[in-house]
């Protein structure tokens, strides 16, 4: 069931400054709060709760299922953070299976312009600038949490009404 399409807008406008806040957090101390991803999960309940009872739900139970099972194999090969794991499957939650691969693809082509990205910013930057902003320091991984809620929020703008 499209959930982005069936909430309230303010549900949805909610979700939006959900997503909008968990990237500031992952950008600036690469983290994303447990706080954060209940909200994304809450609303995604709560949206289900306005839209009522489908039987189409399951495709998002899926797809919640399928990412947190991915994101949890690639945190157990250090590949992703667990706030990222977290975020993306309750964001997952939100999208019927044809949504899950708009986001999916929006969170993939986010994540290869942000690593480009800092790649660049890492090459170019003075190296004090790596002593007080934590991404342009060597090793210290993509904020990946920006990508899922940019791929979240293309999702959502090109999932909303229509």
């Amino acid at each position: 069931m499209n959930l982005f399409e069936s909430a309230p807008e303010w549900l949805v406008w909610l979700l939006a400054a959900l997503l909008v806040a968990a990237a500031v957090e992952d950008a600036v101390r690469l983290k994303i709060s447990n706080i954060l991803c209940l909200g994304v999960l809450a609303g995604a309940i709560a949206a289900m709760g306005f839209s009522g009872p489908d039987i189409s739900l399951w495709q998002n139970a899926l797809v919640f299922t399928v990412l947190l099972a991915g994101g949890t194999f690639l945190f157990s090969l250090g590949k992703m953070g667990g706030g990222d794991v977290k975020l993306m499957a309750t964001l997952g939650l939100w999208c019927d299976i044809p949504i899950s691969l708009t986001l999916l693809l929006g969170v993939f082509l986010s994540g290869g312009v942000l690593a480009l990205l800092i790649l660049g910013a890492r090459m170019f930057a003075p190296a004090a600038a790596g002593r007080r902003v934590v991404v342009l320091r060597p090793g210290s991984g993509i904020p990946y949490g920006v990508a899922i809620a940019a791929g979240g929020l293309i999702a959502l703008a090109l999932h909303r009404g229509g």
